[in-house]
């Protein structure tokens, strides 16, 4: 990057250097339209810190260091009054580095705000004392790292009533997601305006070995998703696995098995309207007590809009990969045609078929319990298997289409917890 300014500096006047628009990345251009909260959504490092502290220069700034700009009060409002010194002010990326000589503010610490050349004042809070903003008012404000607020409800309610100054007045919410109830009300607010990114947007200003060592740390998982991939994953009121539950159970090596099944969810039809096809491994093994089994689910292999021989090959390919001992197979919508598909394809791979004869929420709930006793892990990329997961209720799915991947799970865990005990009950016996 150095190296890059250096060469620009040759040809570009240094004004231009200070210019954001000669830097900034797509998700941190300022929206166009009447809105008047503008949501910056990415995951650590893409740049949101810069962003909101460029937007808080343009509102403030005018032509020249003295003239006005467009707000004169401002709200700077972070979890602590220390994060909005050190990061949102004083930080890489806050106001202080983002301001040239001659625009530059002045930061009072007694009276902790920011004075401007031109006279515009931003102001410092911290949303765990909400009743701080009850008073004070502003034309605009820049909330950072909303997600993570510890009241940010109450936080935000009081800061909605302070933003009341001048003809339009607007806020920048610049977050990495989290499941939190004030972050899914604002983004559904008419009002809202969003801008998203990954970690890897702004990969050119961040360490060498940051992404990669993070993303092999993380691949696949629901935590990676939300941190990197700035995603806002929901947990489904009433679900039967969470977030949290799903990150507790997560481990980085698998240990030896005594038992590996392949669980199918078959999909019958075809086309770009049909079923994915759940496949999904698990091996098991036998912990000391006769009865104290556990699970590791070892790879979701599902295929989705593929033909019924396609899915076939994709199951039996699973199954020579991890030297599985079974495939177990729903056959309520396809009958003989299941083992009938995966003899074509293999003639002597073991084979078991289930019939469901509960719903899905009955097979599942067993399966669940499972995982709060601490006795399924997760290994490897399962990102999407793991979204099934959180959208599963008691009431049912709530997600789109048909939980393909968890019903192969739970056929899966099942198989293994319940027949693995009745084999390992016997192996003990024969000691």
């Amino acid at each position: 990057m150095k190296e890059l300014l250096n060469e620009v500096s040759k040809h570009v006047p240094l004004g231009a250097l200070w210019d954001f628009r000669f830097w900034w990345l797509p998700h941190q251009v300022p929206p166009e339209g009447d809105w008047r909260t503008w949501v910056i959504m990415g995951g650590r490092g893409a740049g949101k810190t810069r962003a909101g502290a460029e937007w808080v220069r343009s509102m403030v700034e005018g032509k020249g260091p003295l003239d006005e700009g467009r707000a004169r009060c401002v709200a700077l409002v972070g979890d602590t009054f220390d994060q909005v010194r050190d990061v949102m002010i004083f930080g890489d990326s806050g106001i202080m580095a983002c301001c040239p000589n001659g625009r530059k503010p002045e930061w009072q610490s007694t009276r902790r705000r920011l004075v401007w050349p031109n006279g515009a004042i931003a102001e410092a809070y911290s949303a765990s004392s909400p009743e701080g903003l009850r008073g004070p008012q502003f034309d605009a404000a820049w909330a950072d790292e909303l997600a993570k607020w510890s009241n940010g409800g109450a936080a935000w309610d009081m800061l909605q009533f302070a933003l009341r100054l001048g003809e339009h007045p607007r806020q920048v919410v610049t977050t990495t997601p989290k499941n939190v109830e004030v972050l899914k009300r604002i983004l559904n607010a008419p009002s809202t305006v969003m801008t998203h990114a990954k970690t890897e947007a702004n990969r050119h200003n961040l360490a060498e070995n940051f992404l990669t060592e993070v993303r092999a740390r993380y691949a696949g998982s629901r935590l990676a998703r939300q941190e990197l991939d700035g995603l806002l994953l929901e947990d489904v009121e009433g679900a039967l696995w969470t977030t949290a539950t799903l990150e507790a159970c997560r481990v980085t090596k698998l240990p030896e098995f005594d038992r590996v099944v392949v669980a199918v969810d078959p999909s019958v039809t075809s086309g770009k309207s049909a079923d994915a096809c759940g496949i999904v491994v698990v091996g098991a093994e036998l912990t000391g007590e006769r009865t104290d089994w556990r699970a590791t689910v070892i790879e979701d292999a599902t295929v989705e809009r593929a033909s019924t021989l396609q899915w076939a090959e994709a199951v039996v390919a699973a199954y020579e990969r991890h030297g599985a001992d079974k495939v177990v197979a729903e056959v309520n919508q396809g009958g003989d045609l299941v083992e009938d598909l995966l003899r074509q394809v293999s003639p002597l791979t073991p084979y078991a078929a289930v019939r469901a004869t509960r719903g899905k929420v009955a097979r599942a709930e067993p399966v669940a319990a499972l995982y709060e006793q601490g006795r399924v892990k997760h290994f490897g990329d399962l990102g999407n298997l793991e979204d099934q997961m959180c959208k599963m209720t008691n009431r049912g799915y709530q997600g789109r289409g048909s939980p393909d991947r968890v019903d192969a799970l739970v056929w899966a865990v099942t198989e293994l917890m319940v027949a693995g005990s009745r084999a390992g009950q016997a192996r003990m016996r024969s000691l």
